[in-house]
């Protein structure tokens, strides 16, 4: 088994019901189905710490390719195999290439957003809520650009047409989780979905994984982005 517990390295496991955790690192007290099978629980909070370096990379970045600026904040150290990390960082890849590309955004201002609204999606939603926090960050991403709110008519319209696609690309190949492949999933449709619907052309570079070595749950040839199918 590769590394999966961020205290001892062992393997995950997933509670069908809740339990009341208390997290290693920060000590704070919640509930949660996921622990080690040696009873560990990190929370999101610190699963994700030093995430904050995203912002400095698009600010800092010029591509006007998301795979290319999500494969650059997958090198960081803050990065795991699985997380919900990756809830933030498909929505400011998809930023960050939308600004670079053309797209009329405050880019500054966007990234805060989508920082704080990705973080609010926790780890496992993809099992537990039915909708993978990599396909919700892309239609979180199409909220900001598109100035969505409860009360918005297109731009409401927009960013559940842009969660849906980015999930029926996930639902298709199916389980089990990969952050790596539904992140990847989630921003090839969001280039095709922005260029069709805003009229911005962001580019897009062909995806070959080089993650599967580290994934316990790797799909292998079944996954469209396994070097076995390239």
């Amino acid at each position: 088994m590769k590394e999966e517990c961020l205290v001892c390295k062992g393997p995950l496991q997933y509670l069908e019901n809740g339990e009341l955790m208390e997290c290693m690192i920060c000590h704070k007290k919640e509930n949660s189905r996921t622990r080690c099978v040696n009873g560990h629980y990190i929370c999101d909070e610190c699963h994700t710490n030093g995430m904050d370096v995203i912002l400095d990379l698009c600010r800092n970045e010029s591509s006007k390719n998301p795979v290319e600026i999500m494969e650059k904040m997958m090198e960081q150290p803050f990065c795991h195999m699985h997380g919900p990390e990756h809830h933030v960082m498909v929505g400011c890849a998809l930023l960050t290439a939308y600004k670079n590309a053309g797209g009329e955004i405050d880019l500054e201002t966007a990234l805060a957003e989508m920082y704080n609204r990705g973080k609010s999606v926790p780890g496992g939603a993809c099992g537990f809520w039915g909708a993978c926090g990599a396909g919700i960050s892309a239609g979180i991403f199409v909220s900001v650009i598109s100035g969505s709110t409860p009360l918005a008519e297109e731009p409401f319209a927009l960013s559940h047409k842009m969660t849906s696609k980015a999930l029926e690309q996930i639902g298709k190949v199916g389980g089990p989780r990969c952050c790596k492949r539904d992140s990847f999933l989630s921003i090839l449709s969001a280039i095709d979905f922005v260029e069709e619907n805003f009229a911005i052309t962001m580019e897009k570079s062909e995806v070959v994984c080089s993650y599967a070595g580290n994934n316990n749950q790797c799909i292998g040839k079944r996954c469209p982005f396994s070097r076995a199918n390239h």
